[in-house]
């Protein structure tokens, strides 16, 4: 026989829907949207400037679960590919009237070359946009630090790109030192097989070539003195050329040196001093560089101060084939970093060595390693690893955690990889730092490189 249904009293209504409002409640603001985030269940709106190379790339892996909206690159040739796998967004040759016209986008993709990082993100930012640029931050010590500064002031989320920081070899470094595997470190030597394009050319500039079909080269140059188009500028080799790109040690420092700048806890050197490979002109005649272009190689040395229970350290930087001696502990046969460089942390207690991006870690010799007591995993570790660091950015964007290579990490990261490369355009000197100042204190030449001289119509 059916049962009547039980009747709720009044009293018992009210309780159980004071509990469910409660539970409501307690919900994170970000799960809601509240305070200006993106639910991590809605798309995120998100539009690249730059789409070419390795832009293309980023914008890939953000297209998952997201919305590409719009794409701006001042070559529609070299972009076509990227334009062509994302027909729904919209196509721009200029950022100002992308981040004007376009008002449904949240976050920017930004992977020009080195020369216009700075000009088109802080553009962004001053839009209430989030960003993710490509590695290094900026062209200069002091566009770092603005778009840090700048970060912090506009409230959006930030991520740079040197993958690597969302990888486990780079954790695994941080934890390994932390926990005392080789004692106190004083020294430490990092390297890449970098440069992979032609430089170290000093002859003058090449000659006038016809701008591609329908690139705008002007926009191109953006901030950065104008000069005819070559192909030695476009696409790819802008590298080498001091004016656009950040030589060897700004395309593998953000990677190699991630793993020694957060396992050190580093932040400003005392000083920088680098000396670099010769220049030639022709079969027999030597010739001063001019900063035209970065030298075939390099080697840079950074002095930190102690930090906290840390003692002072010094650092090496090798570029263009140059390597520190190879450790006697590393067994023979066994390669010392891997294809594209690595690290040598020397400790007082032993040594420790890995491969870019602080890529598979190890003490040595072998047996050290072997008898090594791994310690726990203490770091948050990001899903995918180095596959995932552009959707750790968007995840940020979403719930408002900042991602792991946020400026706030990132800048002083930059700021340290660009001093270096001051030392090389001012090389055989030792130039003295104070970086909350951000000025060389011994050198007025170098001083005025800190910061760059725009050309008329451009500005931060």
């Amino acid at each position: 026989m059916n049962q009547p249904a039980p009747t709720l009293s009044r009293r018992h209504f009210l309780r159980r829907a004071a509990v469910a409002t409660a539970a409501f409640q307690v919900l994170p603001g970000y799960v809601l949207g509240l305070n200006g985030q993106t639910p991590p269940s809605r798309k995120l709106n998100i539009a690249g400037v730059g789409v070419g190379g390795m832009g293309g790339n980023n914008i890939k892996r953000c297209a998952e679960e997201n919305n590409i909206v719009a794409l701006c690159d001042i070559d529609p040739n070299y972009a076509g590919k990227t334009f062509k796998a994302h027909p729904d967004a919209k196509v721009y040759m200029d950022f100002h009237e992308m981040l004007d016209k376009q008002k449904d986008i949240e976050a920017v993709v930004i992977a020009t070359p080195d020369h216009n990082h700075a000009v088109v993100a802080m553009a962004c930012m001053k839009a209430g946009k989030h960003v993710y640029v490509q590695k290094p931050l900026a062209h200069s010590v002091n566009e770092a630090r603005a778009l840090t500064e700048a970060a912090r002031k506009y409230k959006v989320i930030t991520q740079m790109g040197n993958q690597g920081r969302s990888g486990e070899g780079a954790r695994m470094v941080c934890e390994w030192l932390w926990a005392g595997a080789i004692g106190n470190v004083r020294e430490i030597h990092a390297w890449t097989n970098r440069p992979v394009w032609p430089q170290g050319i000093e002859v003058g500039r090449p000659e006038t070539e016809p701008v591609p079909p329908g690139m705008d080269w002007d926009k191109w140059i953006g901030p950065a003195p104008f000069r005819p188009f070559n192909h030695a500028y476009h696409p790819g080799n802008w590298r080498a050329w001091c004016d656009f790109g950040t030589g060897s040690l700004g395309d593998l420092g953000c990677h190699i040196l991630d793993c020694v700048f957060w396992s050190m806890k580093l932040k400003y050197p005392t000083s920088v001093e680098g000396c670099i490979s010769t220049y030639w002109r022709d079969l027999w005649k030597v010739v001063e560089p001019k900063n035209e272009n970065f030298p075939r190689s390099t080697i840079v040395r950074y002095a930190f101060p102690k930090r906290d229970t840390m003692p002072a350290v010094n650092l090496t930087w090798w570029d263009g084939g140059m390597m520190p001696p190879r450790p006697p502990e590393l067994e023979e046969g066994r390669q010392m970093g891997d294809s594209d460089g690595g690290v040598l942390f020397i400790g007082d207690k032993g040594k420790l060595v890995a491969g870019c991006y602080g890529k598979s870690p190890r003490l040595i010799p072998d047996a050290k390693m072997k008898a090594f007591k791994r310690p726990e995993k203490t770091l948050e570790r990001v899903p995918g690893g180095e596959q995932g660091h552009e959707k750790d950015w968007i995840r940020a964007c979403k719930d408002g955690k900042p991602a792991c290579s946020n400026f706030d990490f990132s800048g002083p990261l930059s700021e340290m990889v660009l001093m270096g490369n001051l030392a090389v355009r001012f090389p055989n000197r030792r130039l003295l730092w104070d970086g909350e100042k951000m000025e060389v204190t011994n050198d007025k030449e170098a001083n005025a490189a800190v910061s760059r001289q725009y050309r008329e119509g451009w500005t931060l």
